[in-house]
């Protein structure tokens, strides 16, 4: 007589993006945020710092502080948001915040929809702060339009909640999740092209700085420091950047670990 055993339960389908759950996710992480102030002044007011002691460490040398400032511009606040994106994520992993919340109907892409829209608000706030310093109140000259280095430090920034969101998933500890930004962030730094043109490098350190993102928003910021006008080059950059951070948060998503390890 056969004995017939019953069939394994077919994997649950992967969930849409949930547009009240996604904004729902933000609020929380907002109201959090609210009462940590010295991580908000962290995330808001670093940037600006380093870019007002960049300005008179060059005070003798102003065109100094207009050839790198503008790429700094774009670097501080993808660093800054890198830091603490990564810590606050793994927080609530540590916590036990993260398996309850994935135990109720809540998708990983709407929490990490949800962790980019928080970070990402602030992102605003701390793009606009540092650009409108460096601007008009730095005297940082550049020859295209203001906004468009807005434009591109705020994606730097989005591309810095990305990366510390996906990082995140492979760290089991606060000190971890420092320890990645020498790994992450300053071999991205070393081959930007902040400290030498990318096309005097050696060719293969060129080859990998052609993949690395920000080197296209270091190229972003000095096409607005140079050109009056959007250039093609300018809009390759931004796209690049752009879909990068995009990529970064279909990964963190797809790593999302459901249990604390």
């Amino acid at each position: 007589m056969s004995t017939t055993h019953p069939a394994p339960p077919a994997p649950a389908p992967a969930r849409a993006l949930n547009l009240s759950r996604t904004t729902a996710t933000a609020a929380r992480v907002l109201r959090q945020l609210r009462h940590d102030p010295r991580t908000i002044a962290l995330m808001l007011l670093v940037p600006c710092v380093m870019l007002f002691l960049l300005r008179y460490v060059f005070d003798g040398s102003p065109r100094t502080f207009d050839t790198i400032g503008a790429s700094l511009l774009g670097i501080f606040p993808l660093i800054t948001m890198f830091l603490v994106t990564s810590i606050a994520t793994l927080r609530e992993r540590t916590s036990g915040t993260l398996e309850r919340l994935l135990a109720l109907p809540l998708g990983k892409g709407d929490l990490i929809a949800g962790y980019a829209l928080a970070f990402g608000a602030l992102a605003v706030v701390q793009s606009a702060l540092a650009t409108g310093l460096a601007v008009w109140f730095l005297d940082l000259d550049v020859t295209g339009s203001p906004w468009l280095l807005l434009l591109v430090a705020l994606l730097d920034a989005l591309l810095g909640t990305a990366l510390g969101l996906f990082v995140s998933a492979f760290a089991a500890s606060e000190f971890q999740a420092v320890q990645f930004m020498p790994a992450v962030i300053f071999p991205q730094l070393l081959l930007c092209g902040l400290f030498t043109p990318r096309d005097t490098m050696h060719p293969a350190l060129e080859a990998v700085s052609d993949v690395l993102p920000m080197s296209y928003a270091v190229d972003g910021m000095n096409e607005v420091l140079r050109h009056t006008d959007m250039t093609a080059a300018f809009v390759r950059d931004v796209l690049v950047v752009a879909d990068c951070a995009l990529l970064v948060l279909g990964l963190g998503a797809a790593t999302l670990r459901r249990r604390t390890a």
